[in-house]
């Protein structure tokens, strides 16, 4: 037992995470996720938009700490539009309701106050893009033919990556990727994610949704590269602000930022990819 104690204390600590918390949350999370997508639609659409409003409340107490004021209301309001435009007119309801969202709430902020106000705009732009913007499209996945398949894959792609990335990278990572954005993300992560998440991609295709394996390599090459740009980008946003988590809501994680910001980066290439299969009939 001490041992194996001791192995995982040093697993934490050099990936910067508590090991079995996470696991944990994330088994929690992937039987809401799955057992919402069984009982209804509105379940899982209500559940994204809960989680979505509490990125958006995490990221403007995040702003706070880098002095960006930025009040929740707009926000909040601009997020249950874009979901809500998704549910009813899909992609083109998305792409309306965010053209709609954004001078919106620029002019709001600029009627509240004009100091800062490209600062205070372009935090916000960057907030509306972030959060529902980009959830907009896992709403679209689970809105059309076999929902649970299409959530099921981008569930696979982004956990082969997170998953493998930091076991690779926490046994065999000598050479860091972005040193200056994440250090403890290397290149030998990058190659375990890649593999493994070509493979678990693939062998979903083949085995669950019965089609071509090469289509599902294909989401697993494009999701390592949305998910670690994700991954990073978050980083960024959070060096930058010299923050070390988003928030403290899930325990091994962080914030639900801190859990999602791969997701929401890989959902529009899956979503991409199966309109290619469905416009191509591949």
């Amino acid at each position: 037992m001490d041992d194996l104690h001791s192995i995982n204390e040093a697993i934490n600590q050099k990936a910067g995470r508590k090991l079995l918390p996470s696991i944990l949350v994330s088994l929690l999370i992937l039987a809401l996720v799955f057992g919402s997508l069984k009982v209804s639609p509105v379940i899982f659409d209500l559940l994204i938009g809960a989680a979505m409003l509490l990125g958006i409340n995490e990221i403007v107490r995040a702003y706070e700490g880098g002095g960006i004021h930025l009040p929740e209301l707009p926000l909040y309001v601009a997020a249950a539009g874009l979901l809500g435009a998704t549910w009813y007119g899909k992609i083109s309801g998305l792409a309306v309701a965010l053209a709609i969202a954004i001078p919106n709430v620029m002019v709001y902020l600029l009627l509240k106050s004009p100091v800062d106000f490209v600062k205070r705009s372009t935090a916000a732009v960057f907030a509306i893009f972030y959060i529902p913007f980009l959830a907009g499209f896992i709403l679209l996945l689970a809105h059309d033919g076999n929902p649970i398949g299409k959530i099921f894959t981008l569930v696979v792609v982004v956990s082969c990556n997170d998953t493998f990335a930091y076991f690779s990278g926490v046994l065999f990572g000598k050479h860091p990727l972005a040193p200056h954005i994440s250090p403890k993300k290397t290149w030998e992560g990058l190659i375990g994610a890649i593999v493994a998440t070509t493979l678990g991609a693939a062998l979903v295709f083949h085995f669950a949704l019965h089609d071509h394996w090469w289509l599902g390599a294909l989401i697993g090459i494009l999701g390592v590269i949305t998910a670690t740009c994700g991954d990073l980008i978050e980083s960024a946003l959070k060096r930058d602000l010299r923050i070390k988590d988003m928030g403290t809501l899930l325990p091994g994680h962080g914030g639900v930022l801190d859990r999602v910001d791969s997701l929401l980066f890989t959902a529009p290439s899956v979503w991409f990819v199966f309109e290619l299969i469905q416009h191509f009939k591949l």
